[in-house]
């Protein structure tokens, strides 16, 4: 008999949803059938349910905050089973053990992480039992039946372990290390707060201090410019007056006397050139280009736009979210057919079809087999789905996967773009910039972001025309600042390290960059800046605390603030995960990291100086807890807690469990009592007088275990 373990008890449901089952408390007994002729039990983990251990299991002087413990390296590394997460552990444990039990088929998400999660539960549970990989990028039926029919054997991702648990090792020691060093030294400043420290978040916070930072050194400086408009011919354009490729002029003085010396005169047009550009289809999306396209788009988050694209998936209708992959293979594209075919007779799309290329099965653009890493782009599965089904913000996300599937199949767009010299009185140059379309392409699916149609449309000139002046302005302006990164901006940011480039046109630059973090993290660690008040995100502008900027002024410009550095890292770590690198020579430098890390802050405390900077408000608050635990933490099972101004899980501390809830929702306050209520049965007493804008509504909270997280259930005669 076949022990299955997936990674999520959602995932084990769809895992052996298309079998006859049997439930049981924590695991679903699949009846014998001619995949598993025996039959199969199909449990899971709930995300993690193991970590490593905390200081004080390996020496209980590390219990200690103190310089003199430090640095903190443990000679080998343990995981512990988490409290809150015991239960199910146990029962996995047991199915492990039993002797019907022979194999063991690991089906956690197929990534780094899920191989990580899965392999840890094994390990801990102390039996050896031969083991099989479930590999899948999608879960729809077939994908599911195939991928148990062809599984992988237990070394082919093995590599993938070895790389997720030296991440995971190697980020506990700088973390751990770099962490109470700076809390420590902060502490003498008079800044009793934790300042959490990390190899990937504290680079990511540098990036968005050093904007900061940009933006509150810049001066803004006046300047002018001389716009004419031009009559030529009967046709009528304007143009900006230029000196050297310079338009802005320094002073008001100057300006007006280049536009008194134009006034009323005559005018030619010196040269006038078209180029032609075409612009192929957007590539496929990836997670990050997905999370920045969606944030431009909508605004959200990139944590929610995860959260969202893994609904999707956990539907069946989209392939695996946490790909880092812009494109497929052959037998993904040979799918696209039928999948287009049944896009076509939805009323969304019907317009787009029939579709220019009925193939793009030799197109490398998109179709590349050596550009495929752990998983191909994400892409919609042949479970096509009217999006107009779906709730809206699943509906949005899965309609731009769609069009992005279907723009693939569109001819370039192409546009002329036009620059006329005008000169006045043959001396006075002045630059006019318009463009035209010359074919719609991909555009009719997929409206560009960019508004170029803002763009003027010039009139048909030609080299040698005459006019006049007709009309002529001086415009003044100022230099603005650097503009504050958004959310989806940060996440492009950390894919290249630093490096700022906006557009999806990436892929030369990206081939060989190293980026902070993977697909899979950065959304966790910029919603971690949040959590710990290193960053606000005010109407998606991403803000940097007085706290976020003493940590970083802190550190500064030493290794643990570099992109590049930290970069360089991710590079080895993915080589780890390819066979190609070496775990125990990565971690010996990591060790020497961490004590490099404590000798540059004790060397560097001696002249800190954060003037201009709030450091009084950054002190610790003590959680308020009147009345102690107020019910079970429904993400980890820890006690929910009066932390003040919200209410939260005390396991904060230790294994950083988000969940959260503030006092006041939509004007409405949240009172013990109805929390008492949700956390116990899942949903509060019908609440009156939310209110959002001008509407005020009434509704019940409830707990969505799908998406593990507390949301509005509306009574039915307002549903």
């Amino acid at each position: 008999m076949k022990l299955i373990i997936a990674e999520k008890p959602d995932q084990g449901l769809t895992l052996s949803k298309q079998f006859k089952t049997k439930k049981h408390l924590g695991y679903i007994e699949i009846l014998p059938n001619e995949l598993f002729g025996e039959g199969a039990f199909v449990t899971w983990a709930v995300g993690h349910l193991c970590q490593l251990a905390a200081p004080e299991k390996y020496h209980s002087e590390w219990k200690k905050w103190s310089l003199e413990t430090l640095p903190i390296i443990p000679e080998r590394f343990q995981y512990e089973v988490t409290k809150s997460k015991a239960k199910q552990f146990n029962i996995v444990k047991s199915l492990i053990r039993k002797p019907e039990v022979k194999e063991i088929i690991h089906a956690g998400d197929a990534g780094r992480e899920g191989e990580l999660i899965v392999r840890n539960v094994v390990n801990l549970s102390g039996v050896n039992k031969p083991m099989k990989r479930l590999w899948i990028s999608s879960l729809t039926p077939k994908s599911i039946y195939e991928g148990f029919s062809s599984l992988l054997l237990e070394e082919d991702t093995r590599s993938l372990y070895h790389e997720a648990y030296t991440r995971a090792c190697a980020d506990w020691i700088v973390g751990m290390n770099a962490s109470r060093i700076y809390s420590i030294l902060l502490k003498k400043q008079g800044m009793s707060d934790v300042f959490s420290a990390g190899r990937v978040q504290t680079p990511t916070l540098a990036l968005i201090v050093k904007r900061e930072k940009e933006i509150d050194e810049f001066v803004s400086k006046p300047f002018w410019e001389v716009i004419a408009g031009f009559s030529m011919n009967g046709n009528k354009y304007e143009g900006k007056w230029q000196q050297n490729n310079e338009s802005r002029i320094k002073t008001k003085e100057l300006a007006e006397k280049i536009a008194a010396f134009c006034k009323g005169k005559t005018c030619g047009i010196a040269e006038l050139n078209t180029e032609r550009k075409e612009y192929q289809p957007p590539l496929l999306f990836n997670l990050s280009s997905l999370q920045a396209t969606v944030n431009k788009m909508y605004k959200f988050s990139p944590k929610k736009t995860l959260d969202v694209v893994q609904s999707l998936y956990q539907k069946g209708i989209v392939s695996y979210p946490r790909s880092d992959s812009s494109y497929v293979t052959k037998g993904e594209a040979e799918s696209f057919p039928d999948i287009l075919h049944k896009l076509g007779s939805l009323p969304a799309y019907e317009s787009l079809f029939p579709v220019p290329n009925a193939s793009i099965m030799n197109n490398k653009r998109f179709v590349n087999e050596k550009k495929v890493t752990d998983h191909y782009a994400i892409i919609p599965t042949e479970q096509v789905t009217n999006p107009e089904r779906l709730p809206e913000d699943e509906r949005k996300i899965y309609d731009l996967i769609i069009r992005r599937l279907i723009a693939a199949h569109y001819d370039q767009a192409i546009f002329d773009y036009t620059t006329v010299k005008t000169m006045v009185d043959k001396r006075a140059e002045f630059i006019s910039k318009g463009k035209q379309q010359i074919q719609e392409g991909w555009r009719k699916v997929i409206f560009a972001l960019d508004k170029e149609d803002d763009d003027i449309l010039l009139p048909l000139l030609s080299e040698g025309e005459e006019g006049t002046v007709s009309k002529i302005k001086v415009k003044e302006g100022k230099t603005q600042p650097p503009k504050r990164y958004t959310e989806g901006q940060l996440i492009t940011l950390m894919k290249t390290a630093g490096k700022h480039l906006d557009n999806e046109e990436l892929e030369k630059v990206l081939m060989k960059t190293e980026g902070l973090g993977t697909e899979a993290t950065r959304a966790g660690i910029i919603t971690m800046l949040k959590d710990r008040k290193y960053i606000d995100v005010k109407k998606n502008q991403v803000f940097a605390t007085d706290k976020g900027k003493v940590l970083i002024t802190a550190i500064g410009d030493k290794i643990l603030a570099s992109p590049e550095m930290t970069a360089k890292w991710e590079q080895r770590l993915h080589e780890i995960g390819e066979g190609k690198a070496s775990p125990t020579v990565f971690m010996e430098a990591v060790k020497k990291l961490s004590s490099k890390i404590i000798s540059d802050a004790v060397d560097l405390s001696k002249s800190w100086d954060f003037n201009g900077l709030d450091t009084d408000s950054i002190q610790r608050k003590t959680a308020k807890r009147s009345g102690g635990s107020i019910g079970k933490c429904r993400l980890c099972g820890g006690n929910v807690v009066d932390k003040g101004e919200f209410y939260g899980c005390s396991n904060y501390s230790k294994t950083k469990c988000s969940f959260t809830l503030s006092k006041k929702i939509l004007s409405i306050k949240i009172t013990k009592a109805n929390l008492k209520k949700l956390l116990d049965t899942g949903e509060t007493e019908l609440i009156s007088g939310f209110k959002k804008g001008e509407k005020a509504f009434d509704a019940f909270l409830f707990w969505d275990e799908g998406a593990k997280k507390i949301s509005f259930k509306f009574p039915s005669k307002q549903s």
